[in-house]
């Protein structure tokens, strides 16, 4: 009963939200103030339909109900409560579920939290928000409906797949779809203002936090997805470029552009219909992940293998939503007249130059990413775009947005004077060449590429701190340093953030740069050395029985090369039988400076396991950088200044019918 009451719960969610996409939309066209209040209780009953139609599946996820189909094929009575909860979106059904609860949720947000928003506005954006939820709740009911009955139900399910059972992943796919579908309010956002005609600082404001939340809900669940596959996959790597990675990373650079460019939109009435046309394509990119990752037609390890119809349905939600959008702001255009003029050198103009990196930078990604399936389409070839062809094209990219983002952020609004602006950054500078040249002298025969990245990644640090100090005006050290705790949070967000770029950097530099391998046919109780640190295999346990799969342990020794014990790892080689499917778990001691990572091959006719062992240097550095940039989001969400009303004397003037000057 249940189940039937989530299904007809999810119809009649879907019956709001066409009413929601119609009525607000009516009402803000002709000026009825009734019409246009009908949005914000419609917001709310359409999110909390979602959410009981959600529940009522988790819920025959937890009790194992095998009648119906979807908890047959991806749950299993055998399984950790874990992950039956988390199986509920571990498949297309599900994850389309929670994909469309979340893009209620973010409309119920809208609702409850924008009462500085002027009436047209709320309800435009209300209603072009219902719109995105209609397409999906169409897709949902027709191609995808998670409540589907067997008229016969087996007596246990067919499991999980075993990638997904793990606790980094578990959580990583509701953090990227809280990314993902945030980038629907900035949409809304940008598609209701070319209905009204008009963009403004107010909108400018208004816009930035709800991109900032997307853009940080997607750096996390970027990282978690990285660091899952860093230590589940057992390849020693943390990102393959892989077409699903790429489709989670491509909205996360054009995000980083638009909240970049939404500054200038704020501070100086400038590139409007640049930030406009990002907040169009952000969205657009989240869509265009959803296709790789639903349609089956391009091969990743973790994408939802379905069939072309659907691909098929999300490439008209695509056209139409990308069409309309650009169609209307071809149209539109004219009536995003830029107010503020900026020099050649100025603030507006590195965030110009950030933008357009960014932005190129995510299309050198699209065009790799798509290329095998246009080359198979139009040319009948295979081709495979791997990892050699995006590390040599997108190289630079971070390069020149590493070397940009200090100068960009010491520079004054409007117009400035390169000497006096950058003369902050020398000390930066220097030190930045002073560890670069450091490393290089250290690790001579190696990548020249390491050790500039190195310094890069102190530039980047540096140029953060001397930005915030130059924050605090001139006087006495102990004045400034008062006033530094007294900065706005967003001023502390922004460096943070920048940092944790710089971390970000420094981590991936010194992984790829110095990480030492060894693969060999290791003998129990027989010692070998591997970098600075002596590897022996203590014993293997063969048919081990874990909660839902059978392992083979390994029991390996870390030790210094003076043999001073530092770690027992246990590798080890899963096989789930309902799946039918091996896994590789990689041991792994992690350090501040290096992690020890070793991973068990096949044991071997003439005796003894192939063993494959990695020295990575500095490795949770990258995810550490992730946390940094995440923290920076979060402190600048934290400003009060995203809390007040923005441009309240223009909002008074437009409720009022008086154009803002």
């Amino acid at each position: 009963m249940i189940i039937e009451l989530g299904h007809f719960a999810l119809i009649l969610a879907f019956m709001v939200a066409i009413f929601q996409m119609i009525v607000p939309l009516v009402g803000a066209h002709k000026g009825w103030g009734g019409w246009m209040a009908v949005a914000e209780p419609a917001a709310t009953t359409q999110f909390l339909l979602t959410g009981f139609s959600f529940a009522a599946l988790t819920y025959a996820f937890v009790t194992s109900d095998f009648s119906l189909a979807l908890v047959v094929n991806n749950s299993h009575t055998l399984k950790p409560m874990l992950y039956k909860v988390t199986g509920v979106w571990g498949n297309h059904e599900g994850s389309l579920l929670l994909w469309v609860l979340i893009l209620t949720l973010f409309g119920a947000m809208a609702a409850w939290f924008g009462g500085n928003l002027p009436p047209t506005l709320k309800a435009r954006v209300l209603a072009v928000q219902s719109s995105v939820a209609v397409a999906f709740f169409a897709f949902i009911l027709f191609t995808s409906n998670p409540f589907v009955r067997l008229d016969f139900p087996p007596f246990d399910g067919q499991d999980l797949n075993p990638l997904l059972q793990d606790p980094g992943l578990a959580f990583h796919p509701p953090f990227l779809y809280l990314g993902y579908v945030g980038l629907s309010m900035a949409f809304s956002f940008a598609v209701a203002a070319l209905i009204e005609g008009r963009v403004d600082a107010a909108w400018g404001r208004w816009v930035r936090p709800w991109t900032l939340a997307a853009w940080v809900f997607l750096t996390i669940g970027i990282g978690l997805g990285s660091w899952w596959a860093y230590y589940e996959l057992g390849w020693g790597g943390f990102w393959f470029w892989d077409p699903v990675e790429n489709a989670s990373f491509m909205p996360w650079l054009i995000g980083a552009a638009l909240l970049h460019s939404a500054i200038v939109v704020e501070k100086r009435e400038a590139l409007k219909s640049w930030t406009i046309l990002l907040a169009i394509l952000a969205f657009g990119f989240s869509l265009i992940g959803t296709f790789i990752v639903r349609s089956g037609v391009l091969t990743s390890v973790h994408a939802f293998a379905n069939d072309p119809e659907r691909g098929i349905f999300i490439l008209m939600i695509l056209a139409f939503f990308m069409g309309g959008a650009l169609l209307l702001f071809a149209l539109r255009a004219g009536t995003m007249e830029a107010k503020g003029v900026f020099s050649t050198v100025s603030r507006e103009s590195g965030l110009v130059v950030n933008n357009l990196i960014l932005a190129v930078s995510c299309f050198v990604v699209f065009i790799g990413t798509i290329w095998p399936l246009l080359a198979e389409m139009f040319f009948d070839r295979t081709l495979s775009v791997g990892p050699p062809f995006f590390n040599a094209a997108f190289t630079p990219f971070v390069f020149g947005l590493a070397v940009v983002l200090p100068i960009a952020a010491m520079l004054p609004w409007k117009r400035a004077k390169i000497g006096r602006s950058l003369r902050g950054l020398i000390p930066a500078a220097v030190l930045a060449l002073a560890v670069g040249l450091l490393v290089w002298a250290m690790f001579t025969g190696h990548t020249v590429l390491a050790p500039m990245f190195v310094a890069l990644s102190v530039w980047l640090v540096a140029g953060a701190a001397v930005d915030l100090w130059s924050r605090t005006g001139r006087g006495a050290v102990g004045g400034r340093v008062g006033r530094l705790f007294r900065l706005p949070r967003a001023d502390w967000g922004k460096s943070v953030a920048h940092a944790g770029v710089g971390v970000t950097i420094f981590g991936i530099a010194t992984l790829t740069g110095y990480q030492i391998e060894d693969i060999r046919v290791a003998q129990i109780g027989v010692p070998y050395q591997v970098g600075a640190y002596q590897i022996e295999l203590i014993d293997v346990e063969e048919n081990v029985q874990g909660p839902n799969y059978v392992s083979t342990l390994a029991h390996v020794a870390v030790r210094e090369a003076d043999g001073r014990d530092v770690a027992l790892v246990h590798p080890e080689r899963r096989i789930y039988p309902v799946a039918g499917m091996p896994t590789t778990e990689a041991g792994i001691n992690n350090g501040f400076t290096r992690d020890v990572y070793i991973t068990l091959g096949d044991p071997q006719q003439g005796g003894g396991w192939a063993v494959r062992t990695w020295i990575k240097p500095f490795a949770n550095w990258v995810w550490g950088g992730a946390i940094i940039m995440a923290l920076g989001g979060l402190l600048s969400l934290s400003d009060r200044r995203y809390r007040v009303a923005a441009g309240a004397a223009k909002s008074a003037d437009i409720i009022k019918g008086v154009p803002a000057e």
